[in-house]
């Protein structure tokens, strides 16, 4: 079964950053469309940035000015570069296949003092 592999959370203090990787089956998967989301225990799961296929990205209003999603073909990787990182940003983070509705099971990100 295919599945996508998300690396890259971890503890950081409010106003860091973090770059989550996602790692793709072939670079055909890289290049489609990709999205990011984020969950809390307990509450449902919620998109963070989305890039399509010919590369218009979308995020929400909470990751606008502050996360970056993007893509890297020939290491079949997409990316969510996050900044100024904020506690409520705590969350586990998944990456998903759009176009082939595939997602990872995640990584954790803690942002805390």
């Amino acid at each position: 079964q295919v599945r996508l592999v998300e690396s890259g959370g971890g503890s950081v203090q409010p106003g860091g950053s973090l770059t989550l990787a996602c790692e793709m089956p072939d670079a055909s998967w890289t290049m489609s469309s990709v999205g990011w989301y984020r969950q809390v225990p307990g509450k449902q799961r919620e998109q963070v940035a989305q890039i399509n296929s010919i590369g218009t990205k979308y995020y929400r209003d909470f990751a606008q000015d502050r996360f970056t999603i993007s893509r890297d073909s020939t290491k079949k990787m997409v990316y969510l570069q996050m900044n100024s990182l904020k506690a409520e940003d705590t969350a586990r983070y998944f990456c998903k296949s759009e176009t082939y509705d595939v997602w990872g099971k995640g990584t954790q990100v803690t942002v805390s003092s």
